[in-house]
């Protein structure tokens, strides 16, 4: 078999980002043995990544250079998934008078979280790097409120000034969700404005989007990728008609954001399983996910048990799964 182009994709999913993080520490571990090279790191086994709001950070972390060890990656896959148990209370906190003009912690007249915690986290890890520095190719998620199209951050165009921005912004505009967190507005080097919102509004599984663009930017074809999709949980929560159809904006509101974004989801692995068949390569295309129990779906859920729950769930795939990464990883490794 040639050499495949090697894809990452990682979903959005707030703290449910616990679970691909935790998966991708398996899969790291399973790449430095088959590898017999200790120090090998996600970034050296994948030609791309991509992510969508949790999964966009995820996707920074990993790309984001050691200052001291130049084409080195600074954080391994255990130092990821730390982000989200030393900083998620921080991130997800609302102090009493922002729950009081976000209508009790609802979201509903402004959004639930002040940005400071996230914001803040975001330097600690990446400090001022800019996306042309980021340590391979990637697409990040987000969309363009005044413009009314998709945006896509792509460390592969990024030597383009309008194209260049702080990784802090990058990661900060892919996780701006609508009722969570207030949009973002950044500005690349050419001092152009966007303000962005969470490319889950459209794309919360990004991997048909890294498809496209691996397709068009690299002239790679199904055939020639290898591509690896990680979910941050399936939950399909039900809704009664008596109970819905007298919903107004109101009621609609959450339901419609966790609607969309599984069903993008689903429908995007549809599409990615439906083409990795029809050109007789199905082995090409694994997507690792897993449905999850109602205790755990909240994006926003920082209690400790619900943190320790998600990771046991990322094992879980991972073990559960085992053959089948296994059988991945051939594909990885030259």
């Amino acid at each position: 078999m040639p050499d495949l182009y090697r894809v990452l994709s990682i979903d959005g999913g707030g703290i449910r980002g616990i679970i691909p993080a935790r998966v991708l520490i398996e899969v790291e571990a399973k790449l430095q043995q088959r590898s017999q090279n200790p120090d090998a790191r996600i970034h050296d086994f994948f030609d791309f990544i991509a992510g969508t709001s949790t999964g966009g950070i995820l996707t920074c972390i990993y790309l984001c250079p050691d200052p001291d060890r130049p084409g080195r990656p600074r954080f391994d896959a255990s130092q990821a998934l730390d982000l989200y148990f030393e900083r998620g209370d921080e991130i997800f906190d609302i102090p009493v008078w922002h729950r009081i003009k976000s209508g009790l912690g609802t979201g509903l007249t402004d959004e639930k979280y002040p940005a400071d915690g996230l914001e803040e986290a975001l330097e600690d890890y990446l400090g001022d790097l800019k996306l042309a520095e980021l340590l391979g190719p990637c697409l990040i998620t987000s969309y363009d409120l005044k413009r009314r199209k998709t945006h896509f951050f792509k460390q592969h165009r990024a030597a383009e000034p309008n194209r260049n921005f702080l990784v802090r912004d990058v990661a900060r505009a892919t996780s701006a969700a609508p009722t969570f967190f207030e949009c973002a507005r950044v500005k690349s080097d050419a001092n152009i404005s966007f303000p962005l919102v969470d490319g889950g509004v459209f794309a919360n599984n990004p991997t048909l989007c890294a498809y496209a663009e691996v397709r068009k930017q690299f002239d790679k074809r199904a055939a020639d990728m290898a591509i690896l999709s990680i979910g941050t949980g399936e939950h399909r929560k039900s809704y009664a008609y008596s109970e819905a159809k007298d919903w107004g904006l109101a009621g609609w509101a959450k339901p419609a954001l966790e609607i969309m974004m599984s069903g993008v989801s689903e429908t995007v692995h549809f599409q990615l399983d439906q083409i990795y068949d029809a050109v007789g390569a199905p082995d090409q295309y694994l997507r690792l996910d897993a449905k999850l129990p109602p205790s755990t779906t909240e994006m926003d859920n920082v209690d400790a048990e619900n943190l320790a729950e998600l990771r046991e769930i990322g094992a879980e795939i991972a073990i559960q799964n085992d053959a089948r990464l296994d059988a991945f990883i051939d594909l990885l490794v030259p």
